[in-house]
């Protein structure tokens, strides 16, 4: 077991961290951020908290003992108004998944942060890295915060052609607004309207509500496809995926894994313990392997 590193001589205070959502109680980051803070020995404690609106989490945010917590649907869009501040990139992409708290007493401030895409944006380069060239054209499928967050990430990446396909075109064109002063969006309201064949696909809506079918026309000779949702971990989109040669398919639980490397970091200042985390999330599925589980979805 490794030990914790601190600045100080003090000891280092208990914390509890949390997952902020709606139907959240198959979330398997409890499993990954507690691995971390195992293997580090450290006083931390990580839970699922669920709650209808955000507000209903306010008490725990305020708690002196609240050491920061991961945020996912519906939550992402409204809990920016529980925090004293945002990082320039989570304003920009108008999505927070991570609360961050610097300070004590007076000075304590809650940062909400944005890890998706950063997680996304890694894996992306590292595809262009293995195939020696950078990909041209993007789709995102959903409007939701983890799109935003795949969007900028795309962005980020130097995809020049990014299209975004949502069953609710005004929420789709509100996204691509929002980001018109940074990058350009084109919004299509059905995958039968996509003119080329993008090269990097992110997924970003519940499995439950996709079929194979939806997705037949849309992959060309090879690329990426990304689903952030989880359950299942063969989804209908990543199911599509394997059947054309060429394509290589990154899971939801891989995609969790990536921003949740990131979050453990701005919490603990340790690398985390990918190893060990990615081992006890094996575990994890092993254990649940003979019983169903709800879908999820960063």
């Amino acid at each position: 077991m490794a030990q914790f590193s601190s600045s100080s001589n003090d000891a280092v205070a208990a914390k509890n961290f949390h997952i902020f959502g709606k139907g959240i109680s198959f979330s398997i980051s409890p499993t990954i951020h507690n691995a971390g803070f195992t293997h580090y020995d450290l006083p931390y404690k990580y839970d699922i908290r669920e709650s209808s609106n955000i507000d209903g989490v306010a008490g725990l945010i305020l708690d002196e003992h609240f050491g920061g917590a991961s945020v996912t649907m519906p939550h992402k869009l409204q809990v920016h108004k529980l925090c004293t501040d945002q990082t320039e990139t989570a304003r920009l992409i108008g999505a927070i998944n991570t609360l961050v708290v610097k300070g004590n007493g007076d000075e304590r401030r809650i940062i909400g942060d944005n890890t998706d895409w950063s997680g996304l944006h890694r894996i992306m380069l590292d595809y262009a890295t293995r195939i020696g060239q950078r990909s041209n054209v993007g789709l995102v499928i959903g409007a939701g915060g983890a799109s935003r967050a795949a969007l900028y990430a795309m962005h980020k990446a130097g995809i020049q052609r990014i299209y975004l396909v949502n069953r609710t075109l005004a929420t789709a064109e509100k996204v691509r607004e929002d980001f018109k002063s940074v990058f350009e969006i084109t919004v299509i309201s059905s995958l039968e309207e996509l003119v080329e064949h993008p090269d990097v696909i992110v997924g970003t809506v519940p499995a439950e509500t996709t079929t194979e079918d939806q997705f037949s026309a849309i992959f060309g000779m090879r690329g990426l496809c990304i689903d952030m949702s989880y359950k299942p971990r063969q989804t209908p989109l990543l199911s599509v995926a394997h059947r054309h040669e060429g394509w290589y398919t990154v899971t939801g639980v891989e995609v969790l894994l990536a921003q949740a490397y990131d979050q453990f970091h701005l919490w603990t200042g340790c690398e985390p313990p990918k190893e060990k985390m990615i081992e006890a999330v094996a575990q994890h599925e092993r254990e649940n392997a003979r019983g169903g589980s709800k879908g999820g979805l960063l």
